[in-house]
């Protein structure tokens, strides 16, 4: 297997709640943010254009399980592991860590669709080229 995608984050004093931790939701956008890194590593992004095609890359689930706080100013290191390659779609994994300490995990899976020109989704295929890159990371 491939050595995961890092990418790091410095938490916001906005992305924080009453409490002075990282609010949930923040996560997700976490883990998207290091989504788009990542594929930007590849030169693929969650909205390209592919053989004349404008594709994109919706999330059709999405999962984390927090096991401890991030607060305002800490820096955050995601790891973005490819967990599986699909027909239609991707799964990716992220672990969260602080000073080294793994603080979260998630999970998105992703389908990939055809943007019509009405902003439609059509579900298709994942494109070879496309394909190639993200099996390429998950093993080594």
């Amino acid at each position: 297997m491939a050595a995961p995608f890092r990418t790091t984050r410095r938490v916001e004093f906005a992305d924080t709640d009453m409490a002075g931790i990282v609010h949930f939701s923040n996560f997700f956008r976490y883990m998207e943010s290091a989504e788009v890194d990542f594929l930007g590593s590849l030169a693929l992004s969650v909205s390209m254009t592919n053989e004349g095609e404008h594709l994109g890359f919706p999330r059709v689930s999405a999962t984390c399980d927090y096991l401890r706080p991030a607060t305002f100013r800490d820096f955050l290191e995601i790891a973005v592991i490819v967990e599986r390659v699909g027909t239609k779609s991707v799964t990716y994994r992220f672990e969260f860590f602080k000073d080294g300490e793994l603080i979260a995990r998630g999970r998105i899976s992703a389908a990939c669709c055809q943007i019509t020109e009405a902003h439609g989704l059509k579900s298709i295929e994942i494109p070879a080229s496309i394909r190639a890159k993200l099996e390429a990371a998950m093993s080594a």
